[in-house]
């Protein structure tokens, strides 16, 4: 499952890419159990801060 750092900017644009809809917003935001381990999040990070883990 993929998960989000601290490193995030809450800059939005995983949510547009996650086909699921698994990515909550929030200061930091997070990834839920509806993940599909697609990895579309962490390519469209701009800051690298979504990885496999």
């Amino acid at each position: 499952m993929y998960k989000i750092s601290e490193e995030c900017v809450a800059c939005g644009t995983c949510l547009d890419a996650c086909p699921v809809e698994a990515i909550k917003e929030g200061d930091v935001y997070v990834i839920s159990d509806a993940c599909s381990d697609c990895g579309s999040c962490a390519e469209a990070c701009p800051v690298g801060a979504i990885s496999q883990g």
